[in-house]
């Protein structure tokens, strides 16, 4: 039987994998992908405590993250396309050196 542990492990390792994504990534698109992931993986976790103790707070957090992560998606894909547009790539060490 799959029981709260489990889904908290599963979780655990996502994030994991989430948070090596965002420390190693130099690309803008993979770092929001990376963040998506860990957010996915909070969101498990969350679900998983409320549905173990009956409560539906947490399935209540994970929609309000989920909206979140959209508009953040909707916002950072639109800078994105911008500053791809004006420097011609998404690398973090070329927009480092952008001059304002």
């Amino acid at each position: 039987m799959i029981g709260l542990t489990h889904y908290l492990i599963v979780s655990a390792i996502i994030f994991s994998i989430g948070l090596v994504g965002v420390l190693r990534r130099r690309n803008l698109l993979m770092l929001f992908f990376a963040t998506e992931v860990m957010l996915n993986a909070v969101n498990i976790a969350f679900a998983a405590i409320s549905h173990y103790y009956n409560d539906l707070t947490g399935q209540m957090f994970a929609f309000f993250i989920i909206a979140i992560a959209a508009s953040e998606v909707a916002v950072g894909l639109g800078l994105l396309i911008v500053l791809y547009k004006k420097y011609g790539s998404l690398d973090l060490d070329d927009l480092a050196s952008m001059k304002g």
